[in-house]
């Protein structure tokens, strides 16, 4: 060398591998994109974090889960953020403006440390979609989300009505909103019912479907159970089993039980185990 940690003259390598030879590092398209995505990525990850909206759940937004709500923007299923709409111990609702066929969405967030991941795990394990996941928080969490995605696409192929599912991207889920101006529908616990023989009549028709498709949905009430627009809509099916579920069928006595319970009070003489007989009679469930 000429000179201490001077280059080595190529002529002059003592040894393969003493060889200096030129690198190519100028720009290249594919470096310009690069750039550009990560600027705009950091952008929108301060955009976000600065937001009123958001400064309440600063916890939810990780840089992964930022990749992800990013990443759903750039596809095109959200086009900007409004305000929260429900929130629970698992997962954060967000209203949105989505694309041209879903003009506002729900953006559903799950936390990945959920406080009781372990209930999480319960559903999961035992269903045969989804194989052991051990204790790892991050994958009983992301698993839940795709599970829920999929009971939303299977419920809606049998018939139910539940809220559209559009993506999922790794913790989050975008769907369809049920409401009107960032607003959510009402739940049937808060709606009043002008007719609760016909809205016990779509309920029950709707769990029987859903069994006939193979599903139970495993925690129904009238709390996860909205009135839009006319219509009964079922939402919160992340934790609805297959019907080869260990569980399922103490998941199913639970769900008559309470929904029984609720229209009782509405005055309709109905009993869980009677419901739960019809659901059964008259359903030919997936095998």
């Amino acid at each position: 060398m000429n000179e201490e940690y001077g280059l080595l003259d190529p002529e002059n390598a003592a040894a393969p591998g003493d060889e200096w030879e030129e690198i190519d590092v100028s720009d290249t398209e594919a470096d310009r994109i690069a750039r550009r995505r990560d600027r705009e990525f950091s952008q929108f990850r301060e955009r976000v974090k600065d937001s009123d909206q958001f400064k309440v759940e600063q916890s939810v937004f990780d840089d992964a889960t930022l990749a992800a709500l990013y990443k759903l923007v750039q596809d095109g299923h959200v086009r900007a953020f409004g305000g929260p709409i429900s929130s629970g111990k698992e997962a954060t609702v967000y209203n949105a403006l989505g694309d041209d066929e879903y003009e506002e969405v729900a953006v559903k967030i799950y936390r990945i440390n959920a406080s009781n991941f372990r209930d999480m795990r319960e559903y999961l394990i035992g269903d045969p979609r989804f194989e052991e996941l051990g204790g790892d928080k991050k994958r009983i969490v992301l698993a839940w989300v795709r599970k829920e995605f999929a009971n939303l696409n299977r419920a809606r192929k049998a018939g139910v009505r539940v809220p559209d599912p559009i993506a999922v991207q790794r913790n989050v889920l975008v769907m369809e909103f049920m409401g009107n101006d960032g607003r959510r529908a009402p739940t049937l616990a808060d709606a009043r019912l002008e007719n609760p023989e016909t809205a016990y009549g779509v309920v029950r028709e709707y769990m029987r479907r859903l069994f006939d498709a193979g599903l139970v949905h495993g925690d129904l009430s009238e709390y996860n159970i909205l009135v839009s627009d006319g219509e009964l809509c079922i939402i919160d099916v992340g934790q609805a089993v297959t019907i080869h579920h260990p569980n399922s069928g103490e998941f199913l006595t639970r769900d008559c039980a309470n929904v029984a319970s609720f229209f009782q009070r509405q005055g309709i003489e109905i009993r869980g185990d009677e419901l739960e007989d019809w659901i059964r009679e008259n359903a030919d469930p997936e095998t």
